[in-house]
């Protein structure tokens, strides 16, 4: 806990006096360490705490008695998706009292069935990531890709295992509880096939037929995972006059180490597609985390043609190309860019690869180390 702590996040969480805020992100990405970081003498209030739980599950109005009896004017509530009725008290505290909420959850399915749920826009939202390549002085490629960044994970001294158990104790209970479904063995037959599937583009009737149930059951599935910030869809590029281009989106998990977990993968290849699939995700998480933190609103698309041509990533509108290679030899000649080219005109292009120097290999293409394109990244270099 203490290494943990020693890690400088990015995330700040910064509303107004006059609002509120809800932080949102996967169990285990260090939102409760960062909220007590930042807000110091707040009033905690701890869901996971099964006698406040248990207490304001049953009478939400106690909130009200308890921060009558507090000083600071500050409110944080940790994992309040667990008490949704919750909500209609925050929301006539906020109303007829001066108290600033710091909510803070997992998943906000559940809130979002209430007519106050998320405040009705007097609440900033808020995402926390895994760990991103500027939080960290020596950050490891290799164990991120295999073990992902989750803060607990990474900085664990066995990262394998604590991997396994947040798989089967998060994933395999608690999502599958939002699911609302006693059909276990077909929602895990469905993890499985996500992750086989991870970064590929979608297709809700193979998945339907390994799972062994309908289309629409393989929809709710996907749903519930990006609701409770599982995993997101990376949406297709639709832009193009000249070409016929795919428009089916990819879905991705939110770190690269849940993939390897339900896929019982314990090693990483260089040179295999695995290894190249796992390093083209890990360089889509730094650019998600990137466009939320910098508070910086661009889209992040990937661009297919019918017949095969591909960008891995485009940022904004067609702001920058981007294809990722995990050789440390690329070649001259990412046809894919090349033909983005001839149709668009982007400002730049790269392509990120684990070649040791920065080189140009045309006016319009550049190679960059993946390290560069972190560093350059977050220092606002790259959009």
């Amino acid at each position: 806990m203490a290494a943990k702590n020693l890690v400088k996040r990015i995330q700040k969480i910064d509303p107004p006096a006059d609002r509120s805020a809800f932080l949102w992100g996967p169990r285990k990405t260090g939102k409760t360490t960062l909220l007590r970081q930042q807000f110091p003498k707040a009033c905690w209030i701890d869901l996971l705490d099964y006698d406040q739980f248990l207490s304001l599950s049953q009478r939400p109005t106690r909130l009200r008695q308890i921060l009558e009896a507090q000083t600071s004017k500050t409110v944080v509530i940790d994992e309040v998706q667990k008490i949704p009725p919750l909500m209609d008290e925050i929301h006539w505290l906020i109303e007829n009292r001066t108290y600033q909420f710091i909510l803070c959850g997992s998943s906000a399915r559940k809130l979002r069935r209430r007519e106050s749920g998320l405040l009705g826009g007097r609440a900033w939202r808020y995402e926390l990531y895994p760990f991103v390549t500027n939080e960290l002085a020596h950050f490891d490629l290799d164990k991120a890709l295999l073990y992902g960044t989750i803060p607990a994970h990474y900085l664990s001294s066995n990262s394998e295992m604590d991997l396994r158990g947040y798989v089967q104790d998060y994933l395999k209970e608690e999502i599958q509880a939002e699911a609302l479904t006693r059909n276990l063995p077909a929602f895990s037959k469905f993890l499985r096939s996500a992750s086989i599937t991870n970064g590929m583009l979608l297709n809700y009737s193979n998945a339907a037929r390994d799972a062994g149930v309908s289309v629409k059951t393989i929809r709710e599935y996907y749903q519930i995972l990006e609701d409770t910030l599982i995993g997101r869809q990376l949406t297709p590029w639709r832009k193009s006059k000249k070409r016929r281009l795919i428009e089916t989106a990819k879905f991705f998990f939110f770190d690269t180490g849940i993939v390897s977990s339900l896929l019982e993968r314990r090693s990483l290849i260089h040179g295999t597609r695995e290894y190249g699939r796992a390093f083209e995700h890990f360089i889509l998480q730094e650019c998600w985390a990137y466009r939320h933190y910098s508070k910086i609103e661009f889209p992040i698309t990937f661009w297919r043609t019918a017949s095969g041509s591909e960008v891995d990533l485009i940022l904004g509108d067609a702001d920058v190309a981007i294809e990722v290679k995990s050789s440390t030899s690329t070649g001259d000649r990412p046809k894919g860019l090349h033909l983005f080219h001839e149709e668009h005109k982007c400002r730049k292009s790269f392509v990120i690869s684990k070649e040791q120097h920065p080189r140009k290999i045309s006016s319009e293409i550049t190679v960059l180390p993946w390290q560069d394109f972190c560093e350059r990244l977050w220092a606002g270099d790259i959009l």
